[in-house]
């Protein structure tokens, strides 16, 4: 068992500087053109025939990058979303000498999915003077939820070989506000997994392998899906198998629609499924109490 932590993303940028560049893939595909030519790319191709796949060591997804761009003798702060759903950023001075924002920092902005967005500008207070400054953004997945719709859950395993080996506000790892109201649902590795709820899918990772309780070598690579519902809420389906996943980031899909397999990657315990309703609190990622259909009763519910 474990609880599958997203990350909260955060970035510092100088003056002249980039923020971060884009994590590194988990495969590269080589691709021969009819004309013989030969080019590599980290996005999946429609068609793998004749497509040789290289594998590399994958690393965490980013979902946010800052750009700062020169305009003139002013500069602009860019939020760039790096996923296929809306993220929230904040942005904040780490220091500044001689510079005033437009808008005033510290500030709060939805960047929605797979766009870039102009979040603030940046001039000398006094003219006659150089200024610098050190931005740091912080994001996290979702745009900031009210009050969820109520919704039954489509239990996400098929079949009926599983169990609930940890519910909400579990001893052994529910007890942070992203997986308090969590469940471990104990399948085998390769038991189908199904969308719970119909939406987008706004971020894909299923090219890690292994898993272990070393913090150092695991925190952070279980493959996983999350899902956009239309409220705003967000699932997640962590641990998949590698390389299992069969919907792209940014597709529609259907609730029981199959999404990839149950494996047992990144801080895990053995196989399992990690299943959570999140939404974004106002820059704080927490799941939220939801119900299953049907008769499935959840520990400490």
């Amino acid at each position: 068992m474990y609880s599958f932590r997203a990350p909260r993303s955060v970035w510092l940028a100088l003056l002249w500087g980039l923020a971060s560049t884009p994590a590194a893939a988990g495969k590269i595909y080589k691709i021969v053109n009819p004309d013989g030519t030969v080019h590599y790319t980290d996005r999946r191709p429609e068609a793998l025939d004749d497509v040789e796949i290289i594998k590399t060591r994958a690393e965490p997804q980013r979902i946010a990058q800052l750009q700062i761009e020169r305009d003139g003798p002013k500069r602009r702060a860019v939020a760039r979303n790096m996923i296929d759903g809306p993220i929230e950023i904040e942005l904040r001075f780490r220091s500044a000498t001689n510079v005033l924002a437009q808008p005033a920092l510290p500030l709060r902005v939805v960047v929605p999915a797979a766009g870039s967005q102009t979040v603030a500008e940046f001039a000398a207070a006094d003219s006659r003077l150089a200024y610098s400054f050190e931005l740091e953004m912080s994001s996290v997945p979702g745009a900031p939820v009210g009050k969820p719709e109520d919704f039954a859950y489509l239990l996400p395993v098929e079949g009926d070989a599983w169990r609930i080996d940890q519910g909400w506000n579990g001893s052994f790892s529910h007890r942070d506000p992203q997986s308090q109201y969590a469940v471990d649902l104990n399948v085998a590795e390769g038991t189908p997994i199904r969308a719970a709820r119909a939406g987008r899918v706004m971020q894909v990772e299923d090219d890690f392998e292994g898993a272990g309780l070393s913090l150092e070598k695991f925190a952070g690579r279980a493959n996983h899906v999350r899902i956009v519902h239309d409220d705003g809420t967000m699932a997640v389906y962590a641990h998949l198998a590698a390389d299992s996943v069969v919907v792209r980031s940014g597709a529609r899909v259907r609730q029981g629609q199959r999404i990839g397999l149950s494996g047992n990657t990144g801080y895990s315990t053995g196989p399992h499924l990690h299943f959570a309703v999140q939404a974004n609190r106002g820059m704080a990622l927490a799941s939220i109490p939801f119900r299953f259909a049907g008769e499935v009763r959840i520990p400490g519910r």
